[in-house]
């Protein structure tokens, strides 16, 4: 693994490059590019999923986007829907600068919300040949309500979001939340989820516990990943479960895939949603199967 640089609308992006065992430097390579959750850094499941598929053949990119980790960017903090598509498409002009990779067998793999960035990469890049993306959190207008308090709390969100952007543009102040806790419940993510708060999993000191921009709530709740479907025209797997996120949302998804090559792969678990979704962040059986499902797929798709 070597760590990288690359520029995305004048930011520096620092990134992790992992490269197969006993690789010919006579040949080129297909690459991948792998997103995680929002507000991730690449030493979470990105880089975790980056270097088992490195072990299959394959050049892996898990890179910060803007505004977390090593990246540049501000306000810091800030999950911005359209700026993290964005650095995936440049996260492409990267590889395709790379003499060990194949420009033309460029693909992308999504976790959780990186499936649903990754998906609109895909819809509007021709760059990207394949995608593979596993527990895909895939939301609309509806969904968010199920999650953020009914339509009065996505609006009290959304509205604490505008006045959040407005104190930044007139004063410089970023006002923050904890992106996870137990006791505050305006975190950003509030309940005993065990990968956030367990330092052996992803409570790991790159990530931050205790900020989340307040400004990301408009920008989150308002992204709509599900009208991609129809233009995602490349070779597509999707893997998922009825214990992970929107698991309707993911099959309707899938249906709705232009491609025509595409398959649904629908992993059984007695875990309640949305608890599953967790175990395909780090646990080696949910890791395990999407890396080797993903693998066979990048071998015939890429």
């Amino acid at each position: 693994m070597n760590k990288v640089t690359f520029q995305s609308e004048g930011l520096n992006l620092v990134g992790n490059l992992y490269e197969p065992d006993n690789m010919d430097p006579n040949q080129t390579y297909p690459a991948v590019i792998v997103s995680g959750s929002w507000t991730t850094v690449k030493e979470q499941m990105a880089g975790l999923y980056a270097e088992q598929l490195a072990q299959q053949g394959m050049i892996t990119l898990a890179f910060d986007f803007r505004n977390f980790g090593e990246s540049e960017g501000e306000p810091a903090y800030h999950e911005n829907p359209s700026s993290k598509i964005t650095d995936i498409q440049n996260a492409v002009s990267y590889l395709m600068t790379l003499p060990q990779v194949d420009s033309d067998r460029i693909g992308a793999f999504g976790v959780c919300a990186g499936a649903g960035y990754t998906f609109v990469a895909a819809s509007l890049d021709n760059r990207i040949k394949s995608v593979v993306v596993t527990a895909p959190w895939l939301h609309d207008s509806e969904a968010v309500k199920m999650f953020y308090g009914g339509e009065d709390g996505v609006n009290t969100k959304i509205q604490d979001a505008r006045n959040a952007k407005q104190n930044y543009a007139q004063n410089g102040i970023v006002d923050y939340i904890p992106a996870i806790s137990t006791t505050d419940e305006s975190a950003a993510m509030f309940g005993e989820y065990d990968y956030y708060l367990n330092p052996k999993r992803g409570a790991i000191p790159e990530w931050s516990a205790d900020k989340f921009a307040v400004m990301t709530w408009e920008d989150w709740l308002t992204f709509d990943p599900t009208t991609s479907a129809p233009d995602v025209t490349v070779p597509t797997l999707m893997i998922h479960s009825d214990g992970a996120v929107l698991p309707t949302y993911a099959k309707q998804y899938f249906e709705k895939l232009g491609s025509n090559t595409k398959r649904l792969h629908w992993v059984e678990t007695d875990l309640p949603t949305p608890f599953h979704q967790f175990s395909f962040y780090d646990q080696d059986e949910e890791v395990n199967l999407s890396t080797d499902l993903a693998s066979d797929w990048f071998n015939q798709y890429l």
